[in-house]
């Protein structure tokens, strides 16, 4: 496949695709047509997008052969199968009614709830190994937060000396007493 050849209305869509897309998969796959369509070389362009000559390749025969007519469409990646979520919709309720009591009651020795606890509670209580990331997931889903104390000096305010009771008597700027 060296030869690719764009007619003149798809050589004008892409490059008005390329100006307004705000899809980056997109760009970069009209980008690259455009290119090889113009005469560089199919290495040139992979290198130019860092990505591999085999992916360039893919793009034209994808694009050669698809037969839908927006182009923008015709560009965009296909929905990827993989793995689903064994985990979403399953911890969000063992974790909703376990949150709001104390870790202790359940044999834990923390006054706190963190991910990797609730993790570990999981895996003991309901023989579920899920991630601690899973556990984040989880929470932000459920609309849970919490934060971490802060530990800060404390700063003195600018009239504590008001509230001390005032300059001491005999104590002068410059002169100690």
């Amino acid at each position: 496949m060296t030869q690719f050849s764009l007619t003149r209305r798809e050589r004008r869509l892409l490059e008005a695709l390329v100006v307004q897309t705000t899809d980056a998969t997109v760009l970069r796959r009209a980008q690259a047509l455009l290119w090889v369509a113009a005469g560089d070389s199919v290495t040139d362009v992979a290198q130019r997008l860092c990505v591999t000559r085999q992916a360039i390749y893919k793009w034209l025969r994808l694009f050669e052969q698809s037969s839908i007519s927006n182009l923008a469409t015709r560009l965009q990646a296909a929905p990827r199968s993989g793995r689903p979520g064994t985990v979403k919709g399953v911890i969000e309720p063992l974790l909703d009614e376990v949150i709001d009591h104390d870790p202790r009651l359940f044999g834990l020795n923390s006054t706190v709830w963190t991910a990797s606890l609730l993790a570990q509670y999981l895996q003991a209580e309901h023989t579920l190994c899920v991630s601690v990331s899973s556990v984040r997931q989880a929470l932000i889903r459920l609309d849970i937060k919490w934060k971490r104390p802060r530990h800060t000096l404390s700063l003195r305010s600018p009239t504590w000396r008001q509230a001390k009771g005032g300059l001491k008597r005999g104590w002068r700027r410059g002169n100690a007493p």
